[in-house]
C-alpha cells in the first residue's frame, strides 16, 4: 500500500464525499529540516466538519494521521471543508 493510500484509509472515518491527496515530496526533496518524511496536499469535505472551526477540523484530519506524523508525513498542508459549505 502506498502512503497516498494509508493516508485515505486512516481519514475514512470521517466519511468524506471528496478526498484529494497529492504527494508534492519531489519538490521538497533535500531541503533543510526534512527528516525524510513526505510533503502532501490534501483537499477532503465531510460532514463531520459541519459546525466545526478550521482548528477543530485540522484536529480531527491530525488525529487519524497520527502515526504518521512526523515520520512518514514532514508536511501537510489541509484544505477542510463542510459538506454544507458546498
Amino acid at each position: 500500500m502506498s502512503l497516498v493510500d494509508d493516508i485515505g484509509k486512516r481519514l475514512q472515518p470521517l466519511e468524506p464525499s471528496t478526498l484529494q491527496i497529492t504527494d508534492n515530496s519531489a519538490l521538497h526533496a533535500g531541503h533543510k529540516g526534512n527528516s525524510g518524511g513526505g510533503h502532501f496536499t490534501l483537499h477532503i469535505t465531510s460532514s463531520h466538519f459541519c459546525g466545526k472551526s478550521l482548528i477543530m477540523r485540522h484536529r480531527l484530519i491530525y488525529q487519524a494521521l497520527t502515526e504518521l506524523i512526523p515520520h512518514q508525513i514532514h508536511a501537510l498542508s489541509i484544505h477542510a471543508i463542510a459538506t454544507d459549505e458546498v
